[in-house]
C-alpha cells in the first residue's frame, strides 16, 4: 500500500491529499529516509510523521484494506512516540493561549512595546552569556 494511503487509512491525516502533501514536503520518513507519496509500506516499517510541530513515530503492524475506524487503528500500528514530544505539544498550546486569546485582534501599541522590550532583554542576555 502507498504511504499516503496508509497514513490516511490509519487516521493520521483527515484526507489523502493532506497525506500526499506532507510526503512531498518531507514530513514523512520510512526507516529514516524521506519518501515520496508513492512509496510502498510493509509490515515492520518504522515511520516518522511530523505533524503539528511534533514528530510522531510508529511501527507498521499490518496493512488495512481500507480506512479503519478509530477503535481499530491499534491493530495496524504501534505508536512509539516519546512522551516528551506530546509534552512539547501541550506546552506550545499553553504558550499560545497565555499571552493573547484567539480572536482578540492585533496587538495594541502597549502590547507591541512589551513584546519588543522582552525580545531585546532576551537577546541581550544571550549575547552576554556566550
Amino acid at each position: 500500500m502507498r504511504i499516503d494511503k496508509y497514513l490516511w487509512c490509519v487516521r493520521y491525516f483527515k484526507t489523502r491529499n493532506m497525506a500526499t502533501i506532507a510526503c512531498k514536503k518531507g514530513h514523512v520518513k520510512v526507516n529514516g529516509a524521506t519518501v515520496k507519496p508513492s512509496r510502498e509500506v510493509y509490515a515492520t516499517d518504522k515511520l516518522e510523521v511530523r505533524k503539528e510541530q511534533v514528530t510522531r513515530r510508529l511501527t507498521v503492524l499490518d496493512i488495512p484494506k481500507s480506512r479503519v475506524g478509530a477503535k481499530l487503528v491499534d491493530m495496524y500500528r504501534v505508536d512509539t512516540t516519546p512522551k516528551e514530544n506530546y509534552e512539547h505539544l501541550e506546552l506550545l498550546k499553553h504558550a499560545k493561549e497565555h499571552y493573547r486569546k484567539q480572536g482578540t485582534g492585533r496587538p495594541t501599541k502597549k502590547d507591541r512595546r512589551e513584546i519588543d522590550e522582552y525580545l531585546d532583554d532576551t537577546f541581550d542576555g544571550e549575547e552576554t552569556n556566550a
